[in-house]
């Protein structure tokens, strides 16, 4: 039974995969990962992500402008940066080795432990490109529950809240480790294909048919 779901198990590991790469690069380039709303000015809520401020207005739309120095930003948006990247490179080379190892594609069907060395470490790459997108927003959340929280700032200073591109980035790094893990658990089971058996017959038919010739008096 584990084989026949086999093939459908890895194509959802591999699509949930690919939307947590989507979600992760949509991540990487929302500039909502700090929202801060105004008491004097309710008409006007000023974001953050990792590349611009924005400010929004309920009738001038939305106006960004993008951070003039990477040295100048807060070491969580520094580290940030860096890991969303590595987290959309690993998730990329994790589609494209998970890809070539599935079992519906033809390519290399009869070089099954190949594939299957491929999947795992497509799977592997999933994982690790879960986590490096986990890691940012979850650091970044922490210093914002921080800043909210400390007691030295007074209380009529603005407080940076949640923005929704944190929440994004970790579905985006739920999905990949799912689709990771949905990939990794189909390596355990074994799969025969019809072309392979048939290619497995004719060889031992083929060796019987020497054996019984070099028997043969």
């Amino acid at each position: 039974m584990a084989s026949v779901c086999r093939p459908g198990v890895q194509l959802s590991g591999i699509l949930l995969a690919l939307l947590g790469w989507v979600l992760s690069c949509l991540t990487t380039y929302l500039p909502q990962w700090k929202n801060l709303n105004l008491e004097l000015n309710e008409l006007e809520i000023w974001t953050m992500g990792l590349w611009q401020a924005c400010v929004v207005q309920e009738e001038g739309g939305m106006q960004c402008k993008d951070f003039d120095s990477f040295l100048a930003l807060p070491p969580e948006l520094r580290i940030s940066r860096i890991l969303m990247f590595s987290s959309n490179g690993l998730g990329l080379l994790g589609l494209l080795f998970s890809g070539l190892g599935l079992d519906c594609l033809k390519i290399g069907e009869r070089q099954q432990d190949h594939k299957k060395r491929l999947l795992l470490f497509g799977g592997t790459l999933f994982w690790v490109s879960g986590i490096t997108a986990i890691v940012p927003v979850s650091w970044v959340a922490h210093s914002t529950v921080q800043e909210f929280w400390d007691e030295n700032i007074p209380d009529i200073v603005p407080r940076w809240d949640f923005g929704e591109a944190l929440f994004v980035g970790w579905l985006a790094g739920f999905c990949l480790l799912l689709g990771g893990s949905l990939l990794n658990c189909t390596i355990c089971s074994t799969e025969v294909h019809p072309s392979s058996a048939r290619y497995a017959a004719a060889e031992q038919r083929d060796q019987c048919q020497r054996l019984e010739t070099e028997t043969r008096p």
